[in-house]
């Protein structure tokens, strides 16, 4: 049991941390740099530049505000349950739900108190969306349960 709690304590906190980082980067960045402007800080390569993102991923369902608020509180809710409920049985698995839960959770604040996300992480060499901290971070997370996967299917494969 207490490793349950240790496991569930280490979620939480690595949660908690990933959305503390997302929206002080945002207020940092809104505050600094204001939106209508980019700031360049790897030549060739990063810019900042604040736009207001009312869709999801790519700006998918653009202008669904609600739903999206609606959806993102759900979905951290269930995350929230599964963490609770069921303990996370390996280190990536723990770890994908960490930055899962600090992404939906960060994203979520943006839309319940703006009515859309503040994205400001705009890579320059490639046409890509602009991002944040909670972007990147969901992202992560699937890296995370791809490689948990992975590696169970490895241990599987194994005969004793």
């Amino acid at each position: 049991m207490t490793s349950f709690k240790n496991r569930r304590m280490k979620i939480i906190s690595t949660s908690f941390y990933i959305i503390f980082l997302d929206q002080f980067s945002k207020f940092l960045i809104l505050n600094t740099i204001g939106f209508e402007r980019s700031k360049n800080i790897i030549p060739n390569l990063l810019n900042l530049t604040l736009v207001k993102n009312k869709g999801a991923a790519f700006s998918l369902f653009s202008n669904s505000t609600n739903l999206l608020t609606i959806t993102s509180i759900l979905a951290s809710l269930i995350l929230i349950t599964i963490i609770l409920k069921f303990p996370p049985k390996s280190f990536w698995n723990l770890r994908g739900l960490a930055y899962l839960l600090g992404g939906t959770v960060g994203n979520g604040i943006d839309r319940l108190f703006r009515g859309y996300v503040l994205d400001f992480l705009d890579l320059v060499p490639i046409n890509f969306p602009i991002f944040n901290v909670a972007d990147l971070s969901i992202n992560i997370a699937i890296i995370c349960f791809i490689i948990d996967i992975i590696i169970s299917k490895d241990k599987s494969r194994i005969k004793y």
